[in-house]
């Protein structure tokens, strides 16, 4: 295998997949024939990189690790169809880059590492006007969050944010010896297919987020007391107002709100800002 004596770095959180019947069942969930665009982000070794490039799509793949980009730009310096970009996808112009090519939409195909993952959600997710379908593989745990339904423990904000704008669905279940190194937990690969429009209307969608994340951020505490704290800008009067407008008691907790009630609650409460 090339680059066999280059080792994972734990700084990175590099856990390299290696398992090809996993790899090909990643490779599976994107449409990668000639036309197709693919986004890898972190393709390491470039194991599920050959996966994605065999039938024909155009793929870009970003790569951190310096050790790693030339390798991959020697495997692929014939193909003029995958282009290396060594840097962090977190500090790239991402719709730059996207847009410099003719084709599109994009998918995006990626094993993101733990340490990482939650930022390069939030990336996707305010670029998601790009793409057509996202496959990637996180830390169970936070797969978990992104599937999980109202009043489940894992229910939270990724979530909310997700669902409003994606069907998230659990393709798979990695277990921790389809990777080197191994690691102590299990993985899950999730895809997200971008819906066309909200699935309930927001409004001011930063606003949005803001209730969500207020909503949450003091999981043990009631509805009221998280947003209260939340600094919205709306008065206690104005809180009590906009929980009555939507029939939400305030003493219940944000895991229990659906989408639809979310939406209520902080179009009623944007209503009610600075009164």
């Amino acid at each position: 295998m090339r680059g066999e004596g280059i080792r994972a770095r734990k700084s990175l959180g590099q856990n390299f997949l290696t398992d090809r019947n996993v790899l090909s069942r990643i490779a599976g969930l994107v449409s990668a024939g000639p036309g197709d665009c693919i986004l890898e982000i972190g393709p390491g070794k470039g194991a599920l990189t050959a996966f994605l490039v065999s039938g024909g799509a155009r793929l870009v793949a970003v790569e951190l690790d310096t050790r790693l980009v030339p390798l991959l730009r020697e495997t692929y310096r014939d193909n003029p169809r995958v282009e290396i970009v060594q840097g962090d996808i977190l500090e790239l112009d991402l719709p730059g880059l996207l847009t410099r090519y003719e084709e599109g939409p994009w998918q995006v195909a990626a094993n993101l590492p733990y340490n990482i993952s939650t930022p390069v959600l939030f990336l996707l997710l305010e670029n998601r006007r790009f793409f057509s379908r996202l496959v990637l593989m996180l830390q169970k745990e936070v797969g978990d969050r992104l599937a999980a339904v109202p009043g489940s423990k894992d229910y939270g904000v990724l979530s909310v944010l997700f669902q409003l704008h994606f069907d998230v669905v659990r393709e798979l279940i990695v277990r921790p010896g389809s990777f080197h190194p191994v690691p102590k937990v299990d993985s899950a690969v999730l895809s997200f297919v971008p819906l066309e429009t909200p699935r309930v209307e927001v409004g001011d969608e930063a606003f949005f987020s803001r209730v969500v994340k207020g909503a949450f951020a003091m999981r043990r505490k009631t509805l009221w007391n998280c947003l209260r704290g939340a600094g919205l800008g709306v008065t206690e009067e104005g809180i009590a107002a906009a929980l009555a407008h939507c029939g939400i008691a305030a003493g219940r907790r944000g895991e229990t709100l659906g989408l639809e009630e979310f939406a209520c609650l902080a179009n009623a409460l944007l209503a009610r800002r600075g009164e």
